[in-house]
């Protein structure tokens, strides 16, 4: 397999090869677990430089692993078009919604203690989530019409989607909401836009299930994570804030135009936050990611480390949604997300923390496989029939681009292609 490496790792590398005596499987730094290659692994190789020769994206870091080993790490590009710097293995992503998995990974190791409950009100933790409004039209003037919804949000709610919090960037009703309410403080913030338990509706619900975390731990987020996953898995490069020398390794967003042609955008020192959310906000590498991926894929542990139960990642593997359609999306702001059908006529459902496919996807991940992503075009997958995890990470709005996702889906193939031949 090729790797685009920078200076830093190569001498890495070399001197971890040396110190490993040239053992095969030995761990080198900057991958997850062991790196056993796939025989096939140069035909990704070549698909992801095409895809970078191409334009269609700046840079892409791409890793998958096994319960044991990773069996794949590319880095090809740079972290920001037209500039020297390389993407290499430990470039830093934003990864905006891939922060909900920690969250729920926090949020069952509660659970698990017995400090939450997945079907008790969680306005009992949270008492912000009581008596919660429901939005049920407009009348003939565009005022919102408010009722009291039928039934309180619990945590399995809040975890699964179907709480009723909706985001405006895929939902006309909460837009016009936002726009009827601006100039009146007596309506709600975010009102249901539907009583739980009744609709999957991809929203705000992990900001929530963050704020329960604190509450009951007494720890901030941040805080939390680092304690009881973070620290525990070895995820030294994922957090809300970075070091300079992280910073130093960021990669950049790109925007697409019109034409389609990507414009990078120069990097914004964002403030220390006082405030953590549970839906977004952190920071990560691929193979820090990749770390937690492959615990969940071990049913919770990874080098003796157990960030939860194996009867745990199972519930987060099977359907909580009942019939419930979920994971298509419809946007309101083009320039922020295409729309959203990763999986065009495969039935889509809802774990504890992840969306579902019901059906196998054509020459990738069984049913059963557990993923989600974040808005910067950063992708993962758990497939725990296959015993395959991967992820994918890219800077580039808008979310679902069509030519990132292309990126994703030929990566994905490719993995399996080269396992079945291994």
């Amino acid at each position: 397999m090729t790797v685009r490496l920078s200076r830093r790792d190569t001498l890495l590398r070399t001197a971890a090869v040396a110190a490993a005596g040239l053992i095969p499987g030995a761990t080198i730094p900057g991958l997850a677990a062991p790196l056993r290659t796939l025989p096939r692994s140069g035909e990704i190789d070549a698909i992801l430089q095409a895809r970078v020769d191409a334009a269609d994206v700046p840079g892409v870091v791409a890793m998958a692993t096994t319960g044991d080993s990773v069996i794949y790490q590319g880095a090809f590009g740079a972290r920001s078009m037209g500039a020297a710097v390389r993407m290499s293995a430990d470039t830093v992503f934003s990864i905006a919604s891939m922060t909900k998995l920690l969250t729920s990974v926090a949020a069952l190791q509660l659970v698990e203690r017995d400090k939450l409950k997945l079907d008790e009100p969680a306005a009992r933790i949270d008492p912000t989530l009581g008596s919660p409004q429901v939005l049920d039209g407009f009348d003939a003037k565009g005022a919102p019409q408010l009722r009291a919804a039928r039934k309180p949000v619990t945590l399995r709610n809040l975890l699964t989607h179907t709480s009723g919090l909706s985001y405006q960037l895929w939902d006309t009703n909460v837009v016009r909401y936002n726009r009827a309410s601006r100039n009146d403080p007596a309506l709600p913030r975010a009102p249901l836009i539907s009583d739980p338990d009744t609709r999957w509706a991809y929203g705000g619900s992990l900001d929530r299930v963050g704020r329960l975390v604190e509450i009951v731990s007494g720890q901030s987020l941040d805080r939390y994570f680092r304690d009881h996953i973070l620290g525990p898995l070895g995820m030294n490069d994922t957090a809300f804030s970075l070091t300079e020398k992280q910073r130093a390794r960021q990669a950049s967003l790109h925007l697409r135009k019109a034409d389609g042609t990507l414009v990078p955008q120069p990097l914004v020192r964002r403030t220390e936050p006082k405030v953590f959310s549970g839906g977004g906000g952190i920071y990560s590498t691929a193979p820090d990611y990749l770390t937690l991926l492959q615990a969940l894929l071990n049913g919770g542990a990874l080098a003796g480390n157990s960030v939860l139960r194996p009867q745990t990642v199972a519930l987060m593997s099977t359907n909580q949604i009942g019939n419930l359609d979920a994971g298509i999306l419809k946007t309101t702001n083009p320039a922020l997300s295409e729309n959203v059908d990763f999986f065009p006529g495969v039935r889509l459902r809802w774990g504890l923390g992840d969306m579902l496919n019901i059906d196998t996807v054509p020459d990738g991940r069984r049913a059963g496989s557990l993923t989600w992503a974040g808005l910067y075009n950063t992708y993962y997958w758990i497939d725990p029939a296959s015993r395959i995890a991967g992820v994918i990470m890219m800077q580039i709005l808008p979310f679902a681009d069509r030519r990132a996702l292309n990126v994703y889906r030929q990566f994905e193939r490719g993995i399996y292609r080269a396992h079945k031949a291994a």
